[in-house]
């Protein structure tokens, strides 16, 4: 069956030495086609960095920085009372330093995607043009990644850049169109079968089923894949077979 839609798939990569050293980041990465990599916020250092890029130049799949709140002790995922401004120079900074490594390995990042609690307060205008205004400063081509439906899209927007709605293909949605808390049960689709389904309903449904059994509508430009769910390489594995089955194309973000 052929359709007239593409996505991407999208994951983070590059938070943890020793995913790289297993070669557990390598297995999800050859079944995605663009790498948000984590450029010293909450996670990763110059030699993380190298070793992603260098997968992603080997296996052809496009490269983004993943910047955060600089918070390594929480890893990104509580947010921080930062100004504006200190906002726009730890991101800045934290591409740019990603950006340089990329150049090197003869790559040129493609989006940025905030991580953690900076992705979620991205909902708030004076966050959301911080992020921007760093994006703007070094490279007004990159694509903004935001959740869809979120604000923090309509306020990159609106300052004239490049945004890809994301959804997620391995978490459980809750009515209101938010993501279900990890600490409460029943957060994860951690099973190939149930994260493929999810991912096909949006991509070609354009609806993702709540945790209360209701629908929601949702359109999406990329997918994403947590690296730390259980199984994430063979969920990646199985959403590409099932969207290629469906004639689906696998088209990674570039600038």
């Amino acid at each position: 069956m052929q359709s007239d839609v593409s996505i991407d798939i999208n994951s983070d990569l590059g938070e943890s030495p020793g995913a790289l050293a297993s070669g557990s980041d390598f297995e999800l990465m050859r079944f995605i086609s663009s790498a948000n990599i984590a450029c010293g916020g909450h996670a990763g250092d110059e030699s993380t960095m190298k070793q992603t890029l260098r997968m992603a130049r080997d296996l052809g799949v496009a490269v983004g920085a993943h910047p955060s709140y600089p918070d390594r002790t929480n890893f990104g995922r509580i947010a921080m009372s930062l100004s504006g401004e200190e906002i726009e120079t730890s991101v800045r900074d934290q591409i740019s330093e990603l950006a340089r490594l990329a150049e090197e390995a003869g790559l040129r990042i493609a989006h940025v995607k905030p991580h953690g609690a900076l992705y979620h307060a991205a909902r708030e205008r004076q966050v959301a043009e911080a992020i921007g205004r760093a994006v703007t400063n070094l490279d007004p081509q990159l694509v903004m990644v935001g959740q869809a439906g979120s604000a923090a899209l309509e306020h990159w927007r609106a300052m004239g850049l490049r945004c890809a709605a994301e959804a997620f293909a391995d978490r459980v949605y809750e009515s209101d169109g938010t993501l279900r808390s990890r600490n409460l049960a029943g957060a994860l689709l951690d099973t190939p079968n149930l994260a493929s389904e999810q991912a096909l309903d949006i991509v070609l449904r354009r609806l993702v089923s709540t945790h209360d059994g209701r629908h929601l509508e949702i359109t999406a430009d990329s997918l994403c894949i947590h690296s730390d769910t259980p199984n994430a390489a063979e969920i990646a594995r199985e959403i590409r077979q099932k969207l290629t089955t469906h004639g689906i194309p696998i088209r990674r973000l570039t600038s």
